[in-house]
């Protein structure tokens, strides 16, 4: 068989096209099928993107709402935080009680911490109580008591002059101002969140006496 050069021109022609149709057959089968294999994949991957971005964007007016609704959330857990706390604040207590009492214009004598109650979400922390001042005064202090944020439930009131103390069942007598016209003992409970566990007895806080 003779060698290229050797052939006429036009069947040098006709073999550079055969080459070249051979070469081209090899190539889509080879490097151009696995470009197009790798261009398929990319576009389903681009797809799958966009469709993903428009599902997303779908949300986005809701974001505003999603917002205001955590915002409401946190808002309500720190009222319920405040109404019923989660840790067991018994000198924040006592501190809010004598607050009120100051603004009613009576005295707190005592503070005798009962057994507490452990519920299924909450505790229980009574206190027995002892109190004294004018007798309009003592109603102002139990209605500002019923209307704190804080649940505190007063049952078990006692009222007795200042001149037979003994009669609302007080542990002891004082020095009574000449304003003060009655004496009161009462149950005071409070209550914490259930994820603390209180202690069975607080020592009481006396104040002018035992």
């Amino acid at each position: 068989m003779g060698s290229f050069s050797e052939l006429s021109g036009i069947k040098q022609w006709l073999a550079v096209i055969v080459g070249g149709a051979l070469i081209t057959v090899a190539l889509h089968f080879t490097w151009f099928k696995s470009q197009r294999d790798a261009n398929a994949k990319a576009q389903q991957e681009l797809d799958g993107k966009i469709r993903e971005n428009a599902e997303l964007r779908s949300y986005q007016p809701k974001l505003k709402d999603i917002d205001r609704q955590l915002a409401n959330l946190k808002q309500q857990l720190e009222i319920e935080r405040r109404i019923v706390p989660d840790e067991k604040e018994v000198d924040g207590f006592i501190k809010m009680m004598d607050a009120e009492a100051r603004k009613a214009g009576i005295e707190i004598r005592r503070y005798t911490a009962q057994a507490v109650s452990n519920k299924e979400f909450y505790t229980e922390v009574p206190f027995e109580m002892e109190l004294d001042g004018p007798y309009y005064s003592v109603l102002g202090f139990f209605d500002r008591v019923a209307k704190l944020e804080r649940i505190v439930n007063v049952s078990g009131v006692q009222v007795a002059s200042v001149k037979k103390p003994q009669d609302a069942k007080t542990k002891h007598t004082y020095a009574y101002a000449p304003t003060e016209s009655i004496v009161a003992t009462c149950n005071a409970v409070t209550f914490f969140s259930h994820d603390l566990e209180p202690t069975a007895t607080t020592a009481a806080k006396p104040k002018g006496g035992l």
